[in-house]
């Protein structure tokens, strides 16, 4: 075999391989429990939606005040379709919440305020504690 074929054949296989090694992983399941195993609640959204918009102060300040208990995590599905795809969306904003095992529990559609989803939580046996506010 002549060496300019060799060579462009080289190049399709090192090509390939990258592209294997970066194609982007599917992010439409939940992930497996984190070595610190917490309860996950998950935000389908957008930047660009207003009701979406204003969840995001209570979604950055459950994270922040709840860090060792629970895990808070956004998705924004129109910057990026494929990372909401899997979860069965019908609107936005739409939150999961998922055990420790990564098992949905409960899903709501629309705004939800911080003490529905404290109350949420509650229902579903997660007393989260240490925020020093009222929940009523």
């Amino acid at each position: 075999m002549k060496l300019p074929v060799r060579l462009a054949i080289l190049a399709v296989v090192i090509t390939a391989a990258v592209a294997v090694m970066l194609w982007p992983r599917a992010e439409n399941t939940a992930p497996e429990a984190s070595a610190e195993s917490l309860p996950r609640l998950l935000d389908l959204g957008s930047t660009t939606c207003i009701t979406c918009k204003k969840m995001t102060p209570i979604l950055e300040e459950l994270s922040q005040t709840f860090a060792d208990q629970l895990l808070v995590e956004f998705i924004d599905v129109r910057a990026n379709p494929e990372a909401g795809e899997g979860y069965n969306l019908r609107l936005i904003p739409t939150q999961i919440f998922f055990d420790r095992q990564g098992r949905e529990l409960y899903r709501h559609e629309g705004f939800m305020g911080r003490d529905d989803i404290l109350s949420t939580w509650r229902d579903l046996g997660l007393d989260l504690i240490g925020d020093g506010k009222q929940n009523g």
